[in-house]
């Protein structure tokens, strides 16, 4: 079974919801990414996304455009990111999902990255330009290698909710309303209808991102579902600036505003 599966079949034996966080790897350099995973981890997070720098973020808003700049000019590839996840998967015991642009698979190579996933210990990926329609073209490897694609779904998705909601595999990505990631004082989307549409198709474990930065917010929106998406916010704590002690201090700070939202 896939960490994720045994991760979601955990918190709903507990009645509990999810907290999912993002960061850059790389920002500002490995070993402050490593410690972060670790702290989030040891402060209740469930799964943890990691974002493997990329020159045009295009689903991306200015906070993780900025990240993903200062972590690419201080030499983080994926090659980094693999040798991390593979230096703290013995301490790391929860789900681990690549955040990435399909460019970067395909000029690692489609199996070759698959195998590594597997290897290294990456449970997931999810790839913001590839969408339900082309997955097929990964079909096969992540069958084979058990690294699951994490699909996108969107309020505006219409028709295409049914095909996304079946196909999924770990959880749905569900898109709190349009545009780039970043964090929201609003949103206007009608949620308790967008899930009831997504319920009625399939009972895979769905987690609303985009926009989230504040237990609040948390605890609104996932209540409306299994759990929260965080990304921005956490970013931004992590480059905060100062040493890296800081830098951990305001990350353990975001944290434990999230988990309000949750617990």
């Amino acid at each position: 079974m896939n960490r994720i599966d045994e991760k979601f079949a955990q918190l709903k034996k507990e009645g509990k919801k999810a907290l999912i966080t993002f960061l850059t790897v790389g920002d500002p350099d490995i070993s402050v990414s490593e410690k972060a995973i670790k702290l989030m981890e040891s402060e209740g997070v469930d799964v943890i996304e990691l974002g493997v720098p990329f020159s045009d973020p295009a689903a991306d808003g200015v906070v993780i455009q900025e990240a993903d700049a200062r972590a690419i000019a201080g030499g983080t590839d994926i090659h980094k990111v693999f040798e991390m996840v593979e230096r703290i998967r013995s301490d790391v015991k929860i789900p681990l999902v690549f955040l990435l642009y399909y460019n970067v698979v395909l000029q690692y190579g489609l199996e070759e990255f698959f195998k590594k996933c597997a290897e290294t210990g990456v449970d997931g990926l999810i790839i913001p330009d590839l969408p339900y329609e082309e997955s097929d073209e990964i079909a096969e490897y992540v069958e084979k290698y058990n690294v699951y694609q994490i699909l996108m779904v969107a309020p505006t998705s219409h028709g295409r909710i049914e095909k996304i909601a079946k196909a999924a595999k770990g959880f749905l990505y569900c898109v709190s309303s349009l545009g780039v990631t970043g964090e929201k004082t609003k949103f206007n989307t009608d949620f308790k209808k967008f899930f009831d549409t997504i319920r009625s198709y399939s009972d895979i474990p769905a987690c609303v991102g985009f926009g989230i930065s504040n237990g609040e917010q948390v605890r609104k929106l996932s209540s409306y579902c299994d759990g929260a998406i965080v990304g921005s916010a956490v970013v931004k704590a992590i480059a905060s600036g100062g040493t890296t002690e800081e830098r951990l201090a305001k990350l353990k700070e975001k944290i434990e505003d999230l988990k309000s939202g949750i617990e």
